[in-house]
């Protein structure tokens, strides 16, 4: 979609040209973020995490298509134990596209969106619709490098709510920036 190809955007604007830099995706889906950044960041390391094994074997196919090489591991980031992030480390970017639909904005999607989507990728509860955001921050504070960044796409009326979020636990600089439609899109934090 769009936005998420303005987040990808954004990533590799600030980085400003090939850089042999360590990246992880998280919530990677198809892989589309994963494989852009590899294609437009050919020196970086690019890794990419999902909870579903489906959404992997697609993932691996794109690559393959896309001819990128990128390391896919299964992940649950609402569950990782300190063992499974040892090869999680030392992040210079972190980028997330998480689930941030909240189910009572369902009935507004796009039929070819909640037809066709996996609603795993897309719904959160409407009582807890950071909880995404909460745990990919708590994880980017202990597996980001000291100057590394956190980029995240944003369900538009969440921009104050994920800035308020990212600046609680310590995140520097964070900003919320919109996207072409002028909505609150995209949200960026840094360690330092």
């Amino acid at each position: 979609r769009p936005e998420t190809e303005e987040l990808v955007e954004t990533v590799i604007q600030e980085i400003g040209g090939n850089k042999a830099i360590n990246i992880l995706d998280i919530g990677t889906g198809s892989g589309c973020i994963a494989i852009a950044l590899k294609k437009h960041l050919a020196d970086a390391l690019v890794s990419a995490i999902d909870i579903s094994d489906e959404a992997l074997l697609v993932a691996k196919a794109n690559a393959i298509l896309n001819q990128t090489q990128i390391n896919f591991l299964q992940a649950d980031i609402l569950g990782l134990s300190n063992s499974s992030t040892q090869q999680l480390n030392n992040f210079d970017i972190i980028v997330s596209n998480p689930p941030y639909i909240r189910i009572s904005e369902k009935e507004k999607m796009s039929k070819n969106v909640v037809d066709y989507e996996p609603h795993l990728a897309l719904f959160v509860n409407d009582n807890d619709s950071l909880i995404f955001y909460k745990a990919i921050a708590d994880f980017a504070l202990q597996n980001l490098s000291p100057s590394g960044k956190l980029y995240f796409e944003i369900n538009e009326s969440l921009g104050s709510e994920v800035k308020r979020l990212l600046t609680k636990k310590g995140f520097k600089n964070v900003e919320v920036k919109k996207d072409m439609s002028g909505k609150d899109r995209i949200a960026v934090g840094s360690r330092q």
